[in-house]
């Protein structure tokens, strides 16, 4: 197997880059490997995050995105059994299957990988030890869930029942998703596994749990000091610190990390449990990255709370059944390693980390009025998705009408009049009419010439739109960004259709319309820059279609690379960020060859709808 040409090779000296530099992390939720994903997913955790890293790249700064397959638990122990495969095997199909698909999202990771790394399980075990040293780790006898017809341990997660404090009907054996209270199984009213309907049996057993209310205090003083968070995102944590239990970190499990303390790292019947080793997977990646990068120390850069990484900004990114988390539990992992919960302590070997700046939870995608339900075939997976649509079709929906702050429906007609009249229609025919009477007329970028006020006016739509439009994805307000990046856009068309280049067609009235042409040019050139981030694909094509040469819009690539450790082999996702598009405006070279361009975008018929339909019924 090839050994990487060192991709992750950090060159960021960019001589014209004049910007402030910072480090900045994009940890992106864990997708879970039990099956392909859907586009209710992505619009949570992918495409957000990858504008957010897009744009943060342009700006001059440092980033370091992250993330990888979710890879253990009973769940995928189940869907194994049923598949008849191992759990490893199920794992390894679907990481590749997810892989290739964020792939042709073009979502930009510096380093998509997996939690069955040996890595991973190394760095797992030092927070577990470190935890439990320091005295948040402490071990109990209690009550677990097992499947009378199997004797197999039933995940929490698969059993449902009424909540105990909220009397929702379906709340799971470690949350509802109602109350957003954590819970145990054994707390439900009249608990039914998910698997076959049957009522757990609950036995004794001895397990670790974490001593979540000792970082009550120093999580609620964390939360008092973050300002700029989603207000929903807030306030359910918050709420989350009024009832906080010790909570399970392992499980009756054949499948998982081994617990690395004497007497238990050899059991095959003990295994920490997915919740706790999942988080940790934004370490792990960073670290596996920094190793892979030549430089084994440079994670320290996003994660160090001393030294050079103290001032580095970490951004969390996923749905909002994720909250609980990343704004509570991941947090008191840190700060429990740290050594800085209610029991104090001295920090790991790893030395204190950084606490996330933000959470950004996305709320729900529903399909046509309903939840994504696999079983219930009401679901659109991204690789199906992908081999009758354009990517950057479906990143314009997610950032234009996507699950921001709000749930969300997708429906087909809505999908299909946003490509037609808003990308076809609106973006696509400025680009085309604006090139193609360029390259008609003059044959390259014409020059241009005194300006009116009109001209001087799109100029400074466009140049303004850098600080609106970036100032607002810095805030993760895509919805509002990618709506002040295409009023640029209808500007442009506005100014088009009113001085009407077409008409000036004598030789006195040459000049003027090549003014004009050079204008329009100009404005396309700006307006693509801040589309960049939402349309990396159809950004290059834009970029070249301008007589543009090399990289506009970096792309992922996947690679096959080896286990660090002597593990198995495994695909990653991964790219060379540093060249590509600054975030401003860059003037047009005066007599670049321009060609007749061909459309950036795929009208699609009206009877899309009625297929897609049609399939989605069954």
């Amino acid at each position: 197997m090839e050994r990487w040409a060192n991709p992750f090779a950090r060159r960021r000296g960019r001589s014209l880059r004049l910007y402030l530099m910072s480090h900045v992390l994009a940890a992106v939720a864990w997708p879970y490997a039990n099956g392909p994903r859907h586009i209710g997913h992505v619009s949570g955790f992918g495409v957000p995050s990858d504008v957010f890293s897009r744009y943060m790249r342009m700006a001059g700064h440092d980033v370091l995105m992250v993330s990888g397959t979710d890879e253990h638990g009973t769940p995928i122990q189940v869907q194994a059994d049923a598949d008849g495969v191992s759990p490893r095997e199920l794992a390894d199909r679907y990481n590749r299957v997810i892989v290739e698909d964020l792939h042709g999202l073009g979502l930009s990771y510096d380093l998509f990988t997996r939690t069955t790394t040996r890595n991973h399980y190394a760095v797992v075990q030092e927070l577990f030890t470190a935890l439990e040293r320091n005295g948040y780790i402490v071990k109990r006898t209690t009550l677990g869930a097992r499947s009378p017809s199997t004797g197999r341990t039933l995940p929490d997660r698969y059993i449902e029942g009424t909540c105990p404090i909220c009397g929702y009907e379906s709340a799971r054996g470690d949350q509802c998703d109602n109350c957003g209270n954590q819970l145990d199984p054994e707390q439900l009213i009249n608990p039914r596994s998910k698997i076959n309907g049957e009522t757990p049996e609950f036995v004794e057993t001895e397990h670790f749990f974490l001593d979540l209310p000792a970082f009550a205090e120093a999580i609620g003083n964390w939360l008092d000091q973050r300002e700029n968070w989603r207000p929903n995102v807030l306030k359910f944590s918050r709420n989350l610190l009024d009832d906080l239990q010790p909570r399970a970190i392992t499980r009756d499990l054949e499948w998982g990390v081994p617990i690395p303390l004497d007497g238990w790292r050899d059991r095959g019947d003990k295994r920490i449990y997915v919740w706790f080793d999942a988080v940790i997977g934004y370490l792990s990646a960073s670290i596996e990255w920094a190793r892979r990068s030549g430089d084994p120390e440079a994670w320290r850069k996003w994660w160090s709370a001393d030294g050079l990484g103290k001032d580095a900004l970490g951004y969390y990114f996923m749905g909002k059944d994720n909250i609980v988390f990343h704004s509570v539990i991941w947090p008191a992992l840190l700060l429990g390693y740290s050594g800085e919960g209610d029991k104090g302590g001295q920090p790991g070997e790893l030395g204190r980390l950084n606490l996330p700046t933000e959470v950004v939870s996305s709320e729900y995608l529903t399909m046509e009025g309903k939840k994504f339900s696999s079983s219930r075939r009401v679901v659109i997976y991204v690789r199906d998705f992908l081999e009758r649509y354009d990517a950057d079709a479906l990143r314009y929906f997610i950032a234009a009408a996507g699950p921001e702050s709000n749930d969300t429906d997708f429906t087909w007609a809505e999908f299909v009049r946003r490509n037609n009249d808003e990308l076809v229609a609106g973006w696509g025919n400025l680009v085309n009419r604006s090139i193609s009477m360029a390259a008609k007329n003059f044959g390259a970028v014409p020059a241009m010439g005194e300006l009116t006020g009109e001209d001087e006016a799109v100029l400074a739509v466009a140049k303004a739109g850098f600080a609106t439009v970036g100032e607002l994805i810095g805030k993760h307000r895509q919805k509002a960004a990618i709506g002040e990046a295409m009023k640029v856009v209808a500007e442009a068309n506005k100014y088009l259709s009113e001085q009407a280049p077409w008409k000036l067609k004598s030789e006195e009235e040459k000049p003027r319309q090549a003014t004009v042409l050079a204008v329009a040019l100009q404005v396309v050139s700006d307006a693509n820059t801040l589309l960049t981030p939402f349309l990396p694909h159809s950004a290059q094509k834009v970029f070249e279609l301008l007589g543009g040469e090399g990289v506009h819009a970096p792309m992922p690539r996947i690679e096959e690379v080896e286990d660090l450790d002597g593990g198995p082999g495994y695909p990653v996702l991964t790219g060379d960020y540093t060249a590509g598009a600054r975030w401003e405006s860059v003037p047009l070279v005066t007599g670049t060859p321009l060609a007749t361009p061909k459309p950036v975008f795929r009208k699609l018929d009206p009877s899309v709808i009625e297929e897609e339909l049609a399939r989605l019924a069954g």
